[in-house]
């Protein structure tokens, strides 16, 4: 198994055991986060009915028009805030939150942060 093998299977267990312990539903739907090295991704999932209820990214329209970068902690504070606003106008007011396997750190912290202080709880 070489490194990147090795590096995937790690991420893939964590993710797993996350998913474990984490589940969304109609009400507290989860707030999943995947990462790439230059992008962010977010879904908002309904486990219970198997729905995604809204998606967004560092690639959308409503973020490019920022001007930031995916790659940052910058850039996702500012997805946070956007996702954060975008959900409460759908009705989500309360999120589980998915890092999908990723640590608590760096850009998944600041987006969770940009989220709270757009008005979400978890």
């Amino acid at each position: 198994m070489n490194k990147l093998q090795k590096k995937q299977a790690g991420l893939a267990r964590r993710h797993r055991r996350v998913r474990g312990k984490v589940s969304g539903t109609a009400a507290r739907p989860r707030l999943c986060v995947t990462r790439s090295n230059s992008n962010i991704y977010v879904q908002f999932v309904d486990d219970v009915a198997g729905k995604t209820l809204y998606g967004e990214g560092t690639l959308g329209a409503d973020f490019k028009a920022t001007g930031k970068s995916g790659a940052n902690v910058e850039g996702a504070s500012a997805l946070g805030g956007i996702v954060g606003k975008k959900a409460l106008e759908k009705g989500i007011t309360e999120i589980v939150f998915d890092r999908g396997g990723n640590l608590y750190h760096g850009r998944v912290k600041a987006l969770a942060d940009g989220a709270r202080e757009a008005g979400l709880k978890f």
